[in-house]
């Protein structure tokens, strides 16, 4: 096991899962619901974060590092589902804004490689994988920066794509609400909210994204680096 890697993967996760968490957060309080705000989870600072969820936070990562040398986690996000039922175009805004918030971080990181490639700081790897997107043209600190550009691209990409997937208790599930009347809305909203709904759904999502993530993925990458052809 690299230790090394297992930090930088543990440090792009947190900054990750507190963005899409504050993300919710702040567009629960712009949509008139406190309840996250109250909990202080309208911030960047991971800490009120972890201590909502601690196991997927702190222990789950450290679990998956070990058995697999790749890293997720999960956090979550208190909102009042009074406020969501009244308003169900909100709530569903709500949940857009945590992938809204990985999207923004993935765009980052390649705005990042796409200056360093300009600048000759990195150059395109011959293959890519998860934690290997770019390539630093030097070493020691420029090799763990390139790792942490890649983290931060593929981590991120991987989290949008997984929480856009139309299933419950995923944001793309929550998101339905923006397609629909909202008396029909709501009683949509009432039906995925049942747990076994909840179950069923993470189980065919954790299914469905080892077979969307990797195309998705391969795509990405060569809109990356034009001219560069991948696959």
């Amino acid at each position: 096991m690299d230790l090394l890697l297992g930090l930088l993967w543990y440090v792009v996760l947190i900054f990750s899962l507190t963005l899409h968490e504050a993300g919710h957060a702040w567009a629960a309080l712009r949509g008139g619901d406190p309840t996250a705000y109250l909990g202080g989870q309208v911030s960047i600072d991971p800490v009120p974060h972890i201590r909502r969820e601690p196991i997927g936070m702190l222990v789950a990562p450290w679990i998956f590092f070990v058995l697999s040398n790749w890293m997720i986690g999960w956090a979550s996000t208190p909102y009042d589902p009074g406020w969501a039922a009244r308003h169900p175009r909100r709530a569903a805004w709500m949940a857009l804004a945590g992938p809204a918030a990985n999207a923004v971080l993935v765009l980052l990181a390649a705005g990042l490689v796409r200056l360093g490639l300009a600048t000759g700081y990195f150059v395109a790897p011959e293959t890519v994988s998860f934690s290997h997107l770019t390539t630093a043209a030097g070493s020691g600190l420029d090799e763990t920066l390139a790792t942490l550009v890649s983290l931060l691209f593929t981590l991120n990409l991987l989290l949008l794509v997984f929480n856009l997937i139309p299933l419950p208790p995923l944001d793309g599930a929550g998101a339905i609400g923006l397609l629909l009347p909202e008396d029909l809305a709501r009683r949509v909203q009432d039906w995925l909210a049942q747990p076994a709904f909840g179950l069923m759904g993470i189980l065919v999502a954790w299914f469905l994204i080892g077979r969307l993530f990797g195309p998705i993925h391969l795509l990405a990458v060569n809109l990356l680096y034009p001219g560069v052809r991948y696959g």
